[in-house]
């Protein structure tokens, strides 16, 4: 259903007291996609074979031994300006992971892999929706996978009655 011009609502919402313009709405968002990708969207790069980049898992030595993505790279962001030209090609691009969306160090990891001069995205959601989404998640001990969150991730059980699917649906937006 498309709203007309002359059928929008107007409201007196504080929440749009004060409003972008559509202009720089549209190069807010422009540039978030540039910046940042999904769980979903990376493992669909991933599983489709030569994703294009490296994945790098910014969380702690602790923190990696517990999981991490099947494929990452584990350079903790501490290690990133002394380390990363040792394992990564220059100009390689990296999308970058922590812990979830409560912390910022993928973003300071982003910040120094930028400032080694790869292109970078964050992850968004971190290693928390990986496995929120059901993706598969490696450790010292094998390969494991977790049950759909249904509050993340459209599944079998997560569908009304009658619905089904194959398994994890990527992105239930």
């Amino acid at each position: 259903m498309t709203i007309a011009a002359s059928d929008a609502v107007q409201t007196s919402s504080p929440l749009f007291a004060t409003v972008a313009t559509n202009a720089d709405a549209i190069a807010h968002f422009r540039a978030r996609l540039a910046f940042e990708s999904d769980v979903s969207d990376v493992h669909a790069a991933l599983e489709a074979g030569d994703a294009g980049f490296v994945l790098v898992d910014t969380r702690s030595d602790a923190s990696w031994a517990q999981g991490r993505v099947p494929g990452a790279v584990h350079l903790p962001t501490r290690r990133i300006a002394d380390e990363a030209s040792g394992l990564i090609g220059p100009g390689t691009p990296v999308v970058v992971y922590c812990w979830g969306p409560g912390c910022n160090g993928a973003q300071r990891a982003a910040l120094e892999f930028a400032l080694l001069g790869h292109p970078v995205k964050e992850m968004l959601g971190g290693f928390e929706y990986w496995v929120r989404e059901g993706f598969a998640v490696e450790s010292d001990e094998g390969r494991t996978r977790a049950l759909p969150d249904p509050l993340t991730n459209v599944s079998s059980q997560a569908l009304p009655s009658g619905g089904e699917a194959a398994g994890p649906i990527s992105c239930a937006c």
